[in-house]
């Protein structure tokens, strides 16, 4: 799906670039999904911290899920996806 030149690329920029600024001021509802399989950005040094830097997010862990788990369970993380908007949404609502 690319080459290794931007496969090292974008390793090395994501591995050397600190987002804890960034994440602290996201600020609408946001799910953080990560598998707990992912062995480009294990969930414990991403996932968890990211769930607590973002306000007012939620996060799944998915048992098994590989870092390509949108495209290797695109089924199941759609309908997580849909089902968080809709929750966003209809609580927006009321």
């Amino acid at each position: 799906m690319g080459g290794v030149k931007a496969h090292y690329d974008c390793v090395k920029a994501f591995s050397e670039t600190d987002f804890t600024e960034d994440l602290k001021k996201i600020d609408v509802p946001t799910l953080i999904l990560h598998g707990d399989d992912d062995q480009i950005v294990p969930y414990a040094d991403a996932g968890l911290l990211s769930a607590k830097l973002v306000k007012d997010s939620t996060l799944k862990i998915y048992p098994g899920f590989p870092h390509g788990m949108p495209t290797t369970n695109a089924e199941q993380i759609n309908a997580d996806l849909l089902a968080f908007f809709k929750t966003t949404a209809s609580s927006k609502a009321a």
